[in-house]
């Protein structure tokens, strides 16, 4: 998968690195993800979001127009992610879904999720999607949403 992370810090971008393992097509922006370097996901599909850049309805809608289709970020909290105008367009949202995991850990679990996405497979708990599909009515049911 051709993904994309902006405002990525010297060490999280080694993590990131040993975690990929070759696996994805990543490129690597130190700059955070604005309208002005906006251009560079285009002919992505996914874009990771690092440091909880916010990412509004204009910056979505930039993303889907350059053609993007999943944000996963590198965090537990995802308030920084306009979640209804990504379901709006059709775009999937991940996060790390543990609270207290290490730098490792979490660049995996990004892994796992563009994983997961390019076999057309869903997150699981990862899901941040605003849709009714099957996991997260059960994550509802149990109390995880």
């Amino acid at each position: 998968m051709k993904a994309i992370a902006y405002n990525i810090n010297p060490k999280e971008k080694e993590w990131l690195i040993l975690a990929n393992y070759k696996k994805h097509d990543i490129t690597i922006i130190a700059n955070s993800l604005t309208l002005d370097t906006l251009h560079f996901a285009a002919g992505k599909e996914a874009l990771i979001v690092f440091n909880e850049d916010p990412i509004n309805a204009v910056i979505i809608k930039g993303l889907k127009d350059l053609g993007v289709k999943y944000i996963a970020t590198s965090s537990f909290n995802y308030t920084h992610i306009d979640i209804y105008t990504a379901k709006a367009a059709g775009i999937k949202i991940a996060n790390i879904p543990f609270k207290n995991g290490g730098t490792l850990e979490n660049m995996h679990q990004v892994i796992t999720n563009l994983d997961n996405w390019a076999a057309g497979k869903c997150v699981g708990e990862a899901c941040c999607c605003q849709r009714n599909c099957a996991v997260n009515l059960v994550q509802k049911e149990n109390g995880h949403h």
